[in-house]
């Protein structure tokens, strides 16, 4: 008989697999990055219909094949259904969702990005923070956790901008959101963080391409 081992995570990506199954990308907390099979997923009524959605955050039940996972069960503590009913927060969340599929790896500790991410969409719901500021938090706090970042802005910035920047690579992520800035110091921030993603990220994500179309 197979162990059944069960993860803290999110799914990232579902794509259909067969008539009736569906392929899960999911970041865990334990072993980082897996594929993860649903059996049965798109049948209607399934009892793992639910839980194979992007955004589904929650702890997994699965047994390890050869080269992919297989879901039992799930128990569900967050679907974040109210990132559907706004055409911006969703493509906000698409995006974070790409990036961190992006970074993180298999078989490595996934603590840090899910903990940014869960937090990051829970952000994107609360009105007093703006979206764009949030994403700026997210992208940058993802290069910090990956290593790849600098101390301080990668170019001359006002004391308030330089203090967002080191305030967001300091701290804890459970404590990023706390702060906006006025639309002076935040056009700063757009363009520190903008010029620190394309220098150490070199990848295009096609949710990006159509969030840019809809903020612009």
């Amino acid at each position: 008989m197979r162990e059944t081992v069960t993860l803290t995570g999110m799914v990232l990506i579902s794509a259909p697999s067969g008539d009736y199954d569906r392929r899960l990308v999911l970041l865990t907390r334990e072993r980082g990055r897996i594929t993860a099979f649903s059996h049965g997923a798109r049948k209607p009524g399934n009892a793992l219909m639910a839980a194979s959605r992007p955004f589904s955050f929650g702890t997994f039940s699965m047994y390890e094949g050869r080269s992919a996972y297989n879901l039992q069960s799930a128990q569900i503590t967050n679907y974040f259904d109210e990132l559907s009913m706004d055409m911006e927060c969703t493509c906000y969340g698409s995006y974070f969702l790409e990036i961190a599929d992006y970074f993180s790896q298999e078989n490595m500790d996934g603590t840090e990005m899910l903990k940014l991410l869960y937090q990051s969409l829970r952000a994107l719901l609360k009105p007093a923070i703006p979206n764009r500021l949030v994403r700026r938090i997210f992208e940058l706090k993802t290069m910090v956790i990956n290593g790849e970042y600098t101390e301080t802005p990668p170019s001359p910035v006002s004391e308030s901008c330089n203090y967002a920047w080191e305030y967001v690579v300091c701290s804890p992520v459970e404590t990023l959101y706390k702060f906006v800035l006025k639309e002076d110091v935040m056009r700063e921030f757009d363009g520190a963080v903008d010029k620190s993603r394309r220098y150490y990220v070199h990848h295009e994500f096609k949710s990006l391409e159509i969030l840019d179309m809809l903020t612009t």
